[in-house]
């Protein structure tokens, strides 16, 4: 098994990640941020953006969990092979990308998309999946590590506490593919959420918006004092 798909087991992987115009948009308070994350015991970091992925590996000594978001709509998570090898360049350990089998920018399948980025490089891949259909094609391709990233289709920023990860279809995962080490990433917002996620079989887990968007953190906290 590959170091850092072995280094990850049963541990937390934080997201760093802040949206365009947020106060902390910038590669350096990323790259903080996640300093900070790896000082409080993440074993890896995730974040977007070539600019993001280099700070961040400049100053953690942990694995880095790279993407580039393109767009909004449709398949914007690392949405072409181009995206993907300029990740891979700016130092991310693992390249994460959509699996859906939804139409790509350059017109490429998702399993084009693997097959160029392990032509080209020596980086790991992530797939970001929806559906058990988006997990059992990343396997076939080759994918090392699956995840369940766009299960709910919806960002964690417009969310509630009340709305959990989709342990469900991680169950389902890892009941076909026991051997395969499955990510539970989206709607991970407690620590007891993250517990359910690894007894169901998670490699590993992913929390963001709990842990570094404070803006989001914030109205929650806003909402339940206000009602």
């Amino acid at each position: 098994m590959h170091p850092v798909i072995e280094s990850i087991k049963g541990k937390l992987i934080v997201s760093v990640q802040a949206y365009p115009g947020e106060p902390l948009r910038t590669p350096e308070v990323m790259a903080l941020m996640a300093l900070a994350c790896e000082q409080g015991g993440a074993a890896a970091i995730r974040c977007q953006g070539l600019s993001d992925i280099a700070a961040i590996k400049g100053r953690v000594e942990i694995p880095v969990l790279g993407l580039w978001k393109e767009g909004h709509e449709g398949v914007y998570i690392t949405p072409t092979l181009r995206h993907a090898l300029a990740v891979v360049n700016a130092g991310a350990d693992v390249v994460c990308l959509d699996a859906t089998d939804r139409p790509r920018p350059d017109g490429r399948t998702f399993e084009e998309t693997v097959a160029g980025i392990r032509a080209q490089t020596d980086a790991l891949v992530m797939a970001d999946c929806m559906t058990i259909d988006d997990i059992r094609r990343s396997v076939a391709c080759g994918c090392d590590l699956v995840s369940t990233t766009l299960s709910h289709n919806k960002p964690a920023i417009q969310t509630t506490l009340e709305e959990g990860p989709d342990v469900e279809l991680l169950a389902q995962a890892k009941a076909e593919f026991p051997d395969v080490p499955v990510i539970c990433e989206g709607h991970v917002h407690t620590p007891a959420d993250a517990r359910a996620a690894i007894d169901a079989g998670a490699w590993a887990v992913v929390v963001g918006t709990a842990i570094t968007h404070p803006t989001s953190l914030t109205k929650w906290f806003c909402a339940a004092i206000e009602d």
